[in-house]
């Protein structure tokens, strides 16, 4: 199969890319610069592309960063990006109105242009009570209407849907994957804070899933 990844260089995009290409699938990334606070992430995407062979391009949707922005630490940097786990209430500020949806309307344009039959996207278990489009119920209306959109036919995939963080970290620890060279915090900057929801997850996920974690923290 021909898969369109939707690819951020975190952890959970990056396994999800390694499996791919495990599972013998012909694979492109694409990244999206949205005028995210955390753009040092397409970086890492970049980066870890060339280091498994696949073609990347980041697509530059920096236009809409002003009518998206709201109260999103992540898009408004007047916003300040919560510390903490994902479970407090606190970490709804990082959630970029629609963005999944964006994102995967692009891919599946990218997918039909270039004849592939597939996109993927990494949203996993431990995204839902935060993240309203990583719900099992978002995904499956997604597949209803990207099924609508085009006469030729693209599947959704989204092999981590119903796993943790913990189990992302267990497959990308088999395939592999270098974890050192992902990106996770939503700080930005070069380093990891230690301190904001992706990097209290980031630190979970590895203690959970017993595998040294090789990230480097403020």
């Amino acid at each position: 199969m021909k898969v369109v990844a939707i690819f951020s260089g975190g952890m959970d995009s990056s396994t999800m890319l390694y499996q791919l290409l495990s599972q013998g699938h012909e694979v492109r990334a694409i990244g999206f610069d949205y005028g995210q606070r955390h753009a040092v992430e397409l970086d890492a995407a970049k980066a870890i592309s060339e280091h498994a062979g696949v073609a990347y391009e980041t697509v530059d949707l920096r236009s809409l960063a002003p009518v998206i922005a709201g109260q999103s630490s992540q898009v408004n940097l007047d916003v300040e990006v919560p510390d903490g786990h994902y479970t407090e209430e606190s970490m709804k500020a990082t959630v970029v109105p629609n963005r999944n949806m964006i994102m995967l309307s692009v891919a599946v344009a990218h997918a039909i242009s270039i004849e592939f039959d597939a996109i993927a996207y990494g949203a996993h278990a431990g995204d839902h009570t935060i993240y309203p489009d990583c719900r099992a119920e978002f995904v499956e209306a997604m597949k209803t209407v990207i099924s609508l959109c085009d006469w030729k036919q693209v599947a959704l995939l989204t092999p981590f849907v119903a796993l943790s963080k913990s189990d992302i970290a267990k497959i990308g620890g088999e395939l592999e994957v270098p974890f050192a060279m992902t990106w996770s915090c939503y700080k930005g900057g070069t380093t990891h804070c230690g301190t904001c929801g992706t990097c209290v997850e980031r630190r979970e996920a590895f203690e959970l899933a017993q595998i040294k974690d090789p990230t480097r923290y403020l």
